[in-house]
């Protein structure tokens, strides 16, 4: 009987494994899920800003071209001011510079070649040839300055009434759409750098912080295959850390040139010095799920006090995320990162292997990048590490 229910148990290991990695992929794709929702919740969130961005500035381009530069179809007033919206956060200044040198090149050009060749689909094609050579014999390389050249004399050569001296005017109505849209997104609507921040920093932390605590419970429980998963998902970051570049870009674009936001200098600075370090961390954090996958796969011995110290690491990224919103002091986030360091000197001593050892240096190198987060020096934060290795977990 007793053989039987051995037999019978080995029998439902198979089906039991399978429901569990079943289970496991289910609750994954649903953490992607959300994940992916939260992405482009953001992404309307922005897409709407913008829209309603470009809206007023081209309103209120047509209003005071007409007035200003006196009767006619202002066309390249409300076309600039667009132009300036819908271009990259952060590139706005000196790309709004590019697109109305785009619209002088290709007025003059359009309209030369107009006057000499006169109007048709062929004179068309040449106008737009020539704008748009020109245009990257003066940029070296493609711009906006040549998307903007050739779409000018699309609409010089299709468009416009074949008359002498508009390049003068229409010059002007793409200065006062350029100005109206860098006005819009400086003084009326300007986005809140914080804000920015916090909304493209906040997936980067929840996945460090959480695939960090997964790699301490692989290593308490020797599931090399968990090990295994968290490295290939840390590998999927690359897409939030380019949206942070665009976004560190943007936030620095609005704290330089919005008045309303200069009082937010200060705190903007010192979350961009953190969030600079957050693609050291993910390096870090990818070597450490490598470092203990091997690890659990050659049989290495693992002291209760690494995966303690990974842990204690997980709860000072997730420290150093809320002062980082709060404006507070990195008092919290500095603790917990001396006592990770405490735990891996202490995880070091009680003897390791080849794996292991590589583990515990990514994990120093991981305890030091975040003390630079919160605003030490490389000098400073390796000694405080070195000490804190050195002495007992507390």
């Amino acid at each position: 009987m007793v053989d039987d229910r051995r037999d019978g148990r080995a029998a439902h290991e198979p089906w039991r494994a399978l429901t569990e990695r079943g289970t496991r992929s289910v609750a994954e794709a649903r953490q992607h899920g959300r994940a992916a929702g939260r992405v482009r919740l953001r992404q309307l969130e922005i897409t709407l800003v913008i829209a309603v961005q470009a809206g007023l500035a081209a309103t209120i381009a047509a209003l005071i071209a007409a007035p200003l530069l006196g009767p006619g179809a202002h066309v390249f007033a409300p076309a600039a001011a667009v132009g300036t919206i819908a271009t990259a956060i952060g590139q706005r200044a000196r790309r709004t510079v590019q697109l109305l040198g785009g619209v002088g090149l290709g007025l003059v050009t359009g309209d030369g070649l107009r006057f000499l060749l006169g109007s048709g689909i062929w004179q068309t094609g040449v106008m737009i040839a020539v704008a748009v050579a020109a245009a990257l014999l003066v940029s070296g390389r493609g711009s906006a300055l040549v998307g903007q050249a050739g779409g000018t004399a699309v609409l010089i050569s299709s468009l416009t009434p074949m008359e002498q001296g508009l390049q003068v005017p229409r010059i002007f109505d793409a200065l006062v759409g350029g100005a109206v849209g860098l006005l819009v997104v400086t003084l009326l609507l300007p986005v809140n750098p914080l804000r920015i921040l916090d909304r493209t920093t906040a997936p980067i932390f929840g996945a460090l912080t959480n695939q960090l605590r997964s790699v301490a419970r692989a290593l308490a429980d020797g599931d090399a295959d968990e090990s295994v998963r968290v490295l290939n998902d840390l590998r999927n970051l690359d897409a939030d850390l380019e949206r942070l570049h665009e976004a560190l870009a943007g936030a620095e674009e609005v704290v330089t040139l919005a008045p309303v936001r200069w009082h937010r200098r200060r705190q903007y600075h010192r979350y961009a010095h953190t969030a600079e370090q957050l693609e050291r961390l993910i390096i870090d954090a990818r070597g450490m799920s490598r470092w203990s996958a091997n690890a659990l796969q050659y049989g290495e011995s693992i002291p209760p006090a690494l995966p303690q110290a990974i842990d204690r690491l997980a709860d000072a990224i997730a420290e150093l995320r809320r002062e980082s919103r709060a404006g507070d002091e990195h008092d919290r986030s500095r603790e917990a990162a001396r006592h990770s360091a405490q735990l891996a000197g202490a995880a070091a001593r009680a003897g390791l292997h080849t794996f292991g050892d590589g583990l515990v240096a990514d994990l120093r190198t991981a305890t030091s990048d975040l003390l630079r987060a919160t605003g030490c020096a490389p000098e400073e934060a390796n000694a405080i590490v070195r000490e804190a290795a050195g002495g007992a977990p507390g």
